[in-house]
């Protein structure tokens, strides 16, 4: 019998420039959701400091990050419940090199099963300031919750980067986003001021259906009248949103994914199988890696 897993997501309004109240309302949220019996929840990309890289106070901000990422570690072990606290942006070690945006699995007992590092920058300001993990490979996570993928808000527009986890086995993909309106140029804006939102919509549900697989989409929210898209969103195959956060305010919604939709799914498409295939048509967009081992 498939398991059944219940997910918060959580849409958190990622007030600039602050941290520690950002990191204190997360924590409300994720406390509710333990109990409420929630095996996991997701927070937003960017959730502690929001994304204003020109501003000479972000890097000193983001220097902090270790320090809130042990405090998920005792936090998800105090509550029993694995979190995925949005994308952290990383100092890195060595004197002059660029910060990363990543994204980590803390599972239920405080562990960091595993780690990512946002691929596909959004230009310009991202490319401008963060360095991609370039051509390092998805690579899937053993958790809980079973095998699990974790992209960044970009990442979601790169059906490659959704195979490349699928072929390894992940069953759900969590994709942190700080999603706003004002990343549609004027001219797209004329064509369709709701463009984003059909953008978000649209392409959410396509992937689980396409990848017969579950996401688990965080987005950032906030008061009316700011740029906020909103739209956070736990989605599976037939059914599309089991839950969506509509509205661009801050907020949190709880879902049960019964995994067995998406064995239906695959029994009726077919797409694992035929990645799996020698002779799949589009072999050469297939890479050949070692499969990570479980930390459990």
């Amino acid at each position: 019998m498939a398991p059944v897993f219940r997910i918060a997501v959580i849409q958190l309004y990622i007030k600039p420039f602050r941290p520690a109240e950002n990191f204190a309302r997360a924590v409300k949220f994720i406390r509710d959701a333990a109990a409420q019996g929630c095996h996991l929840a997701v927070l937003p990309e960017f959730h502690l400091t929001n994304w204003i890289p020109e501003d000479p106070k972000f890097a000193n901000l983001c220097a902090d990050w270790e320090t809130y990422l042990l405090r998920y570690q005792a936090l998800a072990q105090e509550c029993n419940i694995c979190i995925v606290p949005g994308s952290i942006v990383q100092t890195p070690s060595e004197p002059g090199a660029p910060p990363e945006n990543v994204a980590h699995f803390i599972s239920n007992t405080g562990e960091i099963l595993g780690s990512y590092t946002k691929k596909n920058l959004w230009l310009p300001t991202e490319r401008k300031h963060l360095r991609s993990s370039g051509t390092n490979p998805h690579q899937i996570i053993q958790t809980p919750l079973g095998p699990v993928g974790l992209l960044l808000c970009w990442d979601l527009a790169f059906p490659e980067a959704w195979r490349e986890l699928i072929q390894q086995g992940a069953k759900i993909i969590i994709v942190p986003t700080l999603w706003t309106r004002n990343t549609v140029t004027d001219a797209g804006h004329r064509w369709n001021p709701a463009g984003e939102s059909l953008f978000l919509d649209s392409i959410l549900t396509s992937r689980t259906f396409e990848n017969t697989c579950a996401v688990v989409f965080a987005n950032g929210g906030g008061p009316p009248g700011r740029n906020y898209c909103g739209l956070s969103q736990i989605t599976i195959p037939y059914v599309g949103p089991l839950v969506r956060l509509g509205t661009p305010a801050e907020a949190m919604g709880v879902a049960d994914v019964d995994m067995a939709v998406l064995d239906d799914a695959e029994a009726n498409y077919s797409i694992r199988a035929d990645l799996g295939q020698a002779d799949w048509h589009y072999s050469y967009a297939r890479r050949t890696m070692e499969q990570p081992k479980s930390n459990l």
